[in-house]
């Protein structure tokens, strides 16, 4: 569920038109809902109602500090990747208790500031890691509280690209291998081992990947445990998909936030282990959306395309992972409108720059404005300057009132970083 509906024929955000915050910030802007982040907040967390759990947001998922600071007074943690999330997390006022630090390739100096920050866990992805670890933590007279994050071999996730669960991935350490592993690592002197992380993919709509790779992580904890370890958490990643306005980029339906709790509950229950989750598209994905106008209408020898002044810099989705976003116009269309064909494409010089091939659309016409719906995860934290193309703002709705949480940088702003080396040549 989102807060982004027609009334009278008008798109709005909440209680605000959509056309009068593009007439205000101007367009490409991002717009998020604070009342469907607090919603999906709160399902979420009450789906684990009675257990000791965590929910830590996915920070790489959006990273806007208003965002962050809202689902932060809602009780979520953090899941962070980088020593700059970390810092994001802090920022927005969620305590290192509440913080997960994850990454395949954490440097001395993350994992010293994470250490000071009190972090409730690293999720260590190699032993190379860990041995990193222990070396700043003794440095600093610390110990390190560590899960490792374990491959389980499992397929998931809509695409190739947001698979990370097979053995083929970068991700975790070896199956076959993490026994050995947490032996090596509860000899270092810097190291508390405390529990077990694993994280498949994402965009998964179906329970099926997850059950069994939970199922093979309950065996592990009872393996480990065996072996003299004292585990006392699991944390089970993300992944949990979403429905793109009645599409998803896996088959079938995602499953909901009841169901998932449902499958870990019967799994974990017998462990007495804290839970830890990372959602981060479930929270934020429907709770924003992209808006942009139309820019011509360009009748080629065989596609009709629609060009518009939002591009792949500022949502790479479609280009990256041929992810599908609906796209809605943001004045109805009437019941009499006439229907066409549309290949809805960026300014910027690449041909990847498509939002959508062949997509029936009411017809167009230049200045008309419409959402791209779903965008709220992975859409700005993924945005660049390609062609050099300010950054789209960001817009937080609540109720009646918005405010820009990012305002777009000026050229001025964009270059400001750039110098001249002192032997270039200079002109008057």
């Amino acid at each position: 569920m989102h807060h982004f509906s027609y009334r009278n024929g008008e798109m709005f955000a909440e209680d605000v038109t959509c056309a009068s915050i593009a007439e205000a910030v101007g367009t490409p802007v991002y717009v998020y809902s604070e009342a469907t982040l607090r919603r999906h907040a709160r399902v979420f967390q009450d789906a684990f109602a009675g257990l000791d759990a965590l929910a830590a947001f996915s920070v790489k998922a959006n990273s806007n500090l208003s965002v962050l600071r809202v689902l932060a007074s809602e009780g979520m943690g953090a899941d962070v990747v980088s020593g700059g999330e970390l810092k994001r997390a802090r920022a927005a006022g969620i305590p290192g208790s509440r913080i997960v630090f994850s990454g395949v390739g954490k440097t001395d100096a993350e994992l010293q500031f994470a250490l000071e920050q009190d972090v409730s866990q690293f999720n260590v992805e190699s032993e190379n890691e860990a041995a990193a670890l222990s070396r700043v933590a003794v440095s600093l007279g610390r110990r390190a509280p560590v899960a490792f994050r374990v491959n389980p071999d499992v397929a998931a996730g809509g695409h190739a690209k947001i698979s990370t669960g097979k053995a083929e991935d970068k991700f975790g350490i070896a199956w076959s291998s993490a026994r050995s592993a947490y032996a090596r690592a509860a000899s270092l002197d810097g190291i508390d081992i405390v529990g077990v992380d694993v994280h498949i993919g994402s965009q998964i709509t179906e329970l099926a990947p997850f059950e069994r790779a939970f199922r093979k992580v309950a065996g592990l904890v009872g393996d480990l445990r065996t072996d003299g370890h004292t585990i006392e958490r699991i944390d089970l990643g993300g992944g949990l998909g979403i429905s793109y306005d009645g599409r998803s980029e896996g088959e079938g339906t995602p499953p909901g936030p009841g169901d998932y709790a449902a499958l870990i509950r019967a799994i974990a229950e017998p462990l007495n282990v804290r839970l830890i989750f990372e959602p981060g598209r479930m929270i934020a994905g429907n709770a924003g959306i992209l808006l942009t106008r139309a820019i011509y209408v360009k009748q080629g020898e065989e596609r009709t395309f629609l060009i518009v002044d939002a591009a792949m810099n500022d949502l790479i989705r479609p280009a990256l992972y041929d992810a599908f976003h609906d796209i809605k116009p943001v004045r109805a269309p009437s019941p009499e409108a006439r229907y066409g064909q549309y290949d809805v494409v960026g300014p910027v010089c690449e041909t990847s720059d498509r939002f959508a091939k062949a997509r029936e659309l009411p017809e167009m016409a230049e200045g008309d404005l419409f959402a791209l719906m779903s965008a709220g995860a992975y859409g700005a934290v993924q945005a660049s300057q390609y062609n050099t193309r300010p950054l789209a703002p960001e817009v937080l709705v609540s109720g009646g009132a918005f405010h820009v949480v990012r305002r777009r940088p000026t050229f001025e702003e964009m270059i400001a970083l750039e110098s001249a080396p002192p032997w270039s040549a200079t002109s008057g």
